[in-house]
């Protein structure tokens, strides 16, 4: 802001001036050796107040000079102000239009992340479907397998079952053909047999001669079992099975009041019909 300087006055015109006034009064009042006329009282009267008044002139226009010079002064100052708050409009203003653009900016931001959040929750939605989806079709496998592998297991239980049967049969048509030699080589095959089925699982039992019926591990071959509970075993036609401790099939026997069967041609025993033992199955709990 410019400094105004104090404007400066010549007092010494004025001070000449009000002295030869007043020397011009005096001049016209002491010469006088009688009183003076009012001619000569009013111009000396004149005289002394236009030197009063050219005495008083140079500080009034000094003082309206400084009065000026404060009031210039003022109006700058009021103008650097103005100035100062253009100034200071102009920075609110570009720092309201940075704010809008830092909102704009802060609001794409939002946006972006709200989409990127949806996008993520989509994602997420989707491999957990795929996930529940996969979950299911492995289990469905998985089932599958299982149930092959239960059907697979029936079946070489069956096979299996017969073979003992059948090895079974072989050994008691030895039995009954009274020839050691033979007994003896079909009754290690068939402990061979048996060996080999437990390490399986399928253990094969036979009821003993003289033991009494059970219902839960003997099957008669004809008849009702619940009237021969009291009855005593008189032979074991086929074998009973176990499978892992669970029984699979009970022992087919013939109680001693029944009559004994005649050998079939060439010694051999015929087993049980397959419609009379019916299919094996594993009872599972």
């Amino acid at each position: 802001m410019p400094v105004l300087s104090e404007a400066k006055l010549s007092k010494w015109p004025f001070f000449l001036g009000d002295v030869l006034l007043l020397g011009a009064a005096y001049s016209i009042y002491h010469p006088a050796k009688l009183a003076p006329g009012p001619w000569q009282m009013a111009f000396a009267v004149l005289c002394v107040a236009v030197g009063a008044w050219l005495a008083i002139l140079p500080f009034v226009l000094e003082y309206r000079a400084a009065m000026k010079v404060a009031e210039a002064g003022a109006l700058t100052t009021v103008v650097a102000q103005i100035q100062n708050v253009e100034r200071l409009a102009g920075q609110i203003g570009n720092a309201t239009g940075q704010w809008q653009n830092v909102q704009e900016q802060a609001d794409k931001v939002a946006g972006s992340a709200r989409e990127i959040a949806e996008r993520m929750a989509a994602e997420v939605r989707g491999f957990t479907e795929f996930l529940q989806k996969a979950n299911e079709g492995e289990k469905a496998n998985l089932r599958l397998e299982v149930e092959k592998l239960r059907r697979a297991e029936n079946d070489w239980l069956q096979v299996l079952v017969r073979i003992l049967d059948h090895v079974f049969a072989l050994h008691q048509g030895a039995v009954r053909s009274g020839q050691p030699n033979l007994i003896t080589q079909l009754a290690n095959f068939q402990n061979s047999c048996r060996e080999a089925a437990r390490r399986v699982g399928l253990v094969p039992f036979a009821a003993g001669d003289s033991e009494p019926f059970d219902p839960k591990r003997h099957q008669l071959v004809e008849g009702d079992a619940k009237t021969a509970a009291d009855g005593i075993i008189a032979e074991t036609m086929a074998s009973g099975y176990t499978f892992q401790g669970k029984l699979l099939r009970p022992a087919l026997v013939r109680l001693q009041t029944d009559a004994a069967r005649q050998p079939a041609p060439g010694g051999l025993v015929k087993t049980e019909p397959e419609d009379k033992q019916g299919q094996l199955s594993l009872k599972k709990e």
